[in-house]
């Protein structure tokens, strides 16, 4: 089955879709986007305009060509609008299981028989979606870290029924928008590189959390050893403190381990509105963060 992907669908307007719908148009592909809460998108591509000049690795856009790839992306203002013509479909929805099975099965209804659907879940196997749908040989993982950031990296993985070419057609685009895909061979929550990174965040927050170190102290020893700009609390912060809240949840629902579950000063800063970049508060405050200061790492 060779399977020819011109058109993407983005669901989703956060962040990460905001940042995966303007990779795939300035890699030429026509990009669609839909989201309930209209305002999603422009609220998004405006605050990575503000990290663009931050990036710890090879970013793939300059911020002028952002700024014009952003307008390329449709934004539609219902889903079967946004679905009608896909040939990949690429849900960015909040990391809550029941969230995105709903998600999918409307998905399904509404693509293409022919188009692949694809996850962008932080943690969240395929396996447990792809019974929402009526085609799960054609559903996969497919995780994006932070292209405007030079992360230019995707787990790839697929679930139970996934066909070898649905894969390989994953891997093919992912490389086609200036990413290296990292093969999951085998079913594994949390993916490649994002469950060693969570194991890190996780060790993190419990020596936060249990007053071992003060959180900045940790994201300087982790700037000095790698050289990125930022360190693990400012990636949360990034990332958003109530999905990394959520994707700790998921990986304590599959163990059952104590040792996994988000500590309580986490859920406060939550449940304060504490959220990171996009509310302008975390565990740093934007859009000046602390760690983006000279004098951060001075002795």
């Amino acid at each position: 089955m060779a399977h020819e992907i011109r058109k993407v669908a983005v669901i989703g307007a956060g962040v990460l879709g905001t940042q995966i719908a303007v990779q795939a148009a300035h890699f030429g592909y026509e990009v669609s986007t839909y989201d309930p809460d209209q305002g999603s998108f422009a609220r998004a591509h405006q605050d990575l305009t503000s990290v663009l000049d931050r990036a710890v690795g090879t970013p793939l856009f300059t911020p002028d060509e952002w700024g014009e790839t952003a307008k390329k992306v449709r934004l539609c203002a219902d889903l079967e609008e946004a679905l009608s013509q896909a040939d990949l479909v690429i849900e960015a929805v909040t990391e809550d299981l029941e969230l995105k099975r709903d998600v999918f099965h409307r998905v399904d209804a509404l693509s293409p028989p022919e188009a692949l659907l694809a996850t962008n879940s932080s943690s969240i196997p395929i396996s447990k979606i792809e019974s929402a749908t009526t085609r799960p040989e054609r559903c996969l993982n497919m995780h994006f870290y932070f292209p405007v950031l030079g992360t230019n990296m995707v787990d790839v993985m697929g679930g139970t029924k996934t066909l070898p070419e649905v894969t390989e057609a994953g891997k093919a685009w992912v490389r086609s928008v200036g990413c290296l895909p990292l093969v999951v061979n085998k079913e594994i929550l949390g993916f490649c590189f994002n469950r060693i990174w969570r194991a890190v965040k996780r060790e993190a927050l419990h020596m936060w959390a249990g007053g071992f170190v003060d959180f900045r102290d940790v994201d300087r020893g982790w700037m000095i050893f790698t050289g990125m700009n930022q360190g693990p609390f400012g990636l949360m912060d990034n990332v958003g403190l109530d999905v990394v809240y959520n994707i700790e949840l998921v990986y304590y629902n599959e163990s059952k381990d104590p040792k996994d579950y988000p500590p309580a000063a986490l859920r406060e800063m939550i449940e304060e509105k504490k959220l990171g970049r996009k509310t302008g508060k975390g565990f740093y405050t934007y859009p000046d963060p602390e760690y983006s200061k000279p004098d951060f790492l001075k002795p």
